[in-house]
């Protein structure tokens, strides 16, 4: 499995617009050797890091895309603080609202972070994508 294909589908999970999408793309992946998932998240975005980390972890437990070691929990959270950092420029500071998507083939673990990021009425929008080998 190639890790490219793994966050890609973590990507593509981090942006679906509906439960409805998100469950029939986690199937097409399923099919494909990818288990995935996603997660919806929104709040101010310093305050939130550590939240934001603990409900993919726990996402993936609780979908099974990882065990529960310490080093598959390790590599999810190693990966979802990867892609927080990425967007944490355009964030800080700021509400953020989006999801998070979470994939693992083989030996890879990728987590992907879409978020749109608020000021009043002047929103952007960020991309951040980790990935760890287990």
């Amino acid at each position: 499995m190639e890790s490219r294909a793994v966050a890609r589908a973590a990507l593509s999970m981090a942006m679906t617009a509906s439960r409805e999408s998100e469950t029939a793309l986690k199937e097409r992946y399923l099919t494909e050797g990818i288990r995935s998932t996603a997660v919806d998240y929104g709040g101010e975005f310093l305050s939130s890091l550590q939240k934001v980390v603990e409900r993919a972890v726990v996402a993936s437990k609780r979908e099974q895309i990882i065990d529960g070691t310490h080093q598959s929990e390790g590599a999810v959270a190693g990966a979802t603080r990867e892609a927080l950092a990425q967007i944490m420029p355009k964030a800080l500071g700021l509400n953020v609202g989006g999801k998070v998507g979470i994939a693992q083939g083989g030996d890879h673990v990728a987590v992907a972070i879409f978020f749109e990021i608020g000021l009043l009425h002047l929103n952007d929008v960020a991309v951040g994508l980790g990935h760890r080998a287990v």
